[in-house]
């Protein structure tokens, strides 16, 4: 039996570090017509500002003027309470998706990123797909059961 979409809302923001909280508070606004707790609300803050964050420092690592890259967002509430999240990016790409998803890992090289991002989306959703081509992007969906 296929779950039926019941809402969907969609948003693009230029890929700059200050966009990062309305992405969350936009999606969180959005998982909220559910009536979920205050702690998968939390949960959900967490992945969608790790996974915008990936997409603006990653994805669109050494683009000149990151206000020319967008970020996109499509969620969807299925009937069963089921919230998808898709974050997509058009950067770089992950060259190797199961190397960038194990913990520690990352690409910076000053060493201000924990490599933590993938995990800590793992542990707060209920299932993560990845997928990316290089020099075309990154989409990242998220799924979270908000209503059991």
């Amino acid at each position: 039996m296929s779950e039926r979409i019941t809402n969907v809302m969609k948003t693009e923001f230029a890929a700059r570090s200050i966009n990062e909280s309305y992405a969350r508070s936009a999606v969180a606004a959005f998982a909220a017509l559910c009536d979920p707790s205050v702690s998968v609300i939390a949960d959900i803050k967490t992945v969608v500002s790790e996974a915008v964050t990936n997409a603006i420092v990653h994805g669109y690592a050494g683009f000149e003027n990151k206000q020319e890259c967008i970020v996109s967002i499509v969620c969807k509430m299925t009937d069963s309470g089921k919230l998808i999240i898709r974050i997509r990016d058009k950067g770089r790409g992950i060259e190797d998706i199961h190397t960038a998803m194990q913990p520690l890992y990352t690409t910076d090289t000053d060493g201000e990123r924990s490599g933590m991002g993938f995990t800590v989306m793992q542990s707060f959703t209920d299932s993560i797909k990845v997928r990316s081509a290089l020099g075309k992007g990154t989409v990242v969906t998220l799924e979270k059961r908000l209503l059991r």
